[in-house]
């Protein structure tokens, strides 16, 4: 059935990437989880109605507000297509990422109402009729569930896209929840324990505020600045280390404005002794490769590295174990020598992982320290920074 919809409602599927097809998985998912959501609500409050059940009253809710979840979605892919214009260049795309944080916020919200409903009625229990109609519903409803949370997140997964993953999460919740209001529903019935239906409908409201919790921090991740995915960093080191002619690159940094919409700046050393027409006809050929086969736009800082004095490869080398014996995980790039009559100046960037809590200026001053040592004409100037990846 996921395929059939694909291929029936999305033009060119395989172009993932492209914004228009983005919009076009996204549609069909939200109009899909609406259509859906407002057929099981109906049928719920029938269920309800005839049974006088408030749990199942209560799910029938969810089922609501599961549409208005999804008419969210729809409304973020809708504003996320916008184009870029003059108060916002980097486009509109982040409106996904609300979305997404706006459904984990109503999951919340939905496990929290579920809860109070359920209290109540633990606290005021009261009884409920059997209907075989109303159970073959919550039936249904489970099967029709499974399938929207295996729809939502294959297209999730397809566009990498949180707002579809957190609906698919919202959906596996209502399999939980409808299959526990279905077990009280049937355990009142042969016990004739009314309160079951409440303590049942509590276990449940807190693992979907529990799980909610969990997608609004996910959500909200993108939104703070979270670091980009390491297999991403790891195909851009690939992409440029590949090119003959480029020695090493540091300072990538990825800023993600959205779905679709990433820019990147990052350095690449080359040898300081090849024509600088060269080197920036490679670079050149570096930023396009990864526009085509990263839809990123990369800006990329020229470093010339002297390779022809060994002088200046002994020290990097002598600078590198001291990084290795105080901290493994220390890189340093931009090593300089200016040397002089009385001294010689020793240049170079320290870089810090971004979870190091050491003091920077304290591990500089070592690394320095012990240069000098090896050398007591050396005037090390070290840059402390941070890396972003």
């Amino acid at each position: 059935m996921t395929e059939w919809l694909i291929r029936r409602f999305i033009k060119t599927p395989e172009k993932v990437k492209d914004p228009a097809v983005r919009v076009s998985y996204g549609r069909l998912a939200s109009l899909v989880g609406i259509l859906c959501n407002v057929l099981l609500c109906a049928g719920k409050f029938l269920a309800g109605a005839i049974s006088g059940s408030i749990a199942i009253m209560a799910d029938a809710v969810n089922n609501l507000s599961d549409a208005a979840s999804n008419i969210v979605s729809l409304l973020g892919f809708r504003l996320a297509s916008k184009a870029p214009d003059e108060k916002h260049p980097y486009g509109y795309a982040r409106y996904e990422y609300l979305a997404g944080f706006a459904v984990s916020a109503m999951i919340v919200a939905i496990g929290l109402s579920l809860g109070k409903d359920s209290v109540t009625k633990i606290m005021a229990p009261e009884e409920t009729t059997f209907s075989y109609l109303a159970v073959a519903i919550l039936v249904v409803s489970i099967v029709v569930k499974i399938w929207m949370s295996r729809f939502s997140k294959n297209i999730g997964t397809r566009i990498d896209s949180d707002a579809l993953v957190a609906t698919a999460a919202d959906s596996r919740n209502d399999v939980l929840s409808t299959g526990a209001v279905l077990v009280s529903t049937i355990l009142c019935h042969v016990t004739g324990f009314a309160m079951i239906d409440g303590i049942m409908g509590l276990l449940v409201a807190l693992f979907i505020v529990y799980s909610g919790w969990g997608l609004v921090r996910e959500t909200l991740s993108p939104l703070l600045g979270e670091s980009p995915d390491p297999t991403l960093v790891s195909r851009i080191e690939e992409k440029v280390l590949g090119y003959e002619g480029v020695l090493g690159m540091h300072d990538l940094i990825v800023h993600d404005y959205g779905p679709g919409h990433q820019f990147a700046s990052l350095h690449v050393e080359m040898p300081a002794e090849m024509d600088p027409l060269m080197s920036h006809d490679i670079i050149d050929c570096i930023e396009d490769d990864l526009f085509k086969s990263e839809h990123i736009h990369v800006s990329i800082h020229y470093d010339p590295i002297v390779t022809s004095d060994d002088k200046i490869g002994k020290l990097r080398q002598s600078i590198l174990e001291i990084m290795k014996a105080i901290n493994p995980e220390l890189t340093m790039h931009d090593l300089r020598i200016v040397p002089g009559e009385s001294h010689t100046n020793v240049l170079f960037d320290l870089v810090f992982p971004p979870e190091d809590k050491s003091d920077k200026h304290a591990v500089s001053a070592e690394v320095a320290a012990r240069l000098r040592e090896i050398e007591p004409k050396y005037v090390v100037k070290i840059k402390a920074e941070q890396s972003y990846t």
